[in-house]
């Protein structure tokens, strides 16, 4: 962390240096929407249970990839309305509280299935 740059305005690092080692792997996930894998419909509410189902989802493709959320390294958010960005980060904080992943939040044009919020992330494992 350095104090040449700005303070991180929410529950992220301004970056994240990682000692990959010659045995870790790098994961990508692909964006997670806030659809149940139990119905795959999109969950009923507003950013913020969407936001809960979005890195509900991260977490399962994460642990099945032999990650879990403190190996993330980097997070991207899209949000279809950028005005729900504290909303959005009520949420984020209770999952990312310590160490935090370096993070980009934007809104979109347009996410799929009309959700409200959409996540992705780099992490690292063995």
């Amino acid at each position: 962390m350095t104090d040449k740059a700005p303070k991180a305005i929410g529950p992220y690092s301004q970056a994240v240096k990682v000692d990959t080692f010659a045995t870790s792997y790098v994961v990508f996930t692909s964006g997670q929407l806030p659809v149940d894998p139990a119905t795959n419909n999109m969950v009923k509410g507003g950013i913020k249970e969407q936001t809960e189902q979005v890195i509900k989802n991260l977490i399962a493709v994460l642990e099945a990839s032999g990650a879990d959320l403190e190996s993330v390294a980097d997070v991207m958010v899209l949000l279809a309305d950028i005005n729900d960005f504290a909303a959005m980060n009520e949420v984020y904080r209770q999952y990312f509280a310590q160490d935090c992943p370096a993070r980009v939040a934007f809104q979109a044009a347009a996410l799929p299935l009309g959700a409200k919020v959409e996540i992705r992330a780099i992490a690292f494992t063995e």
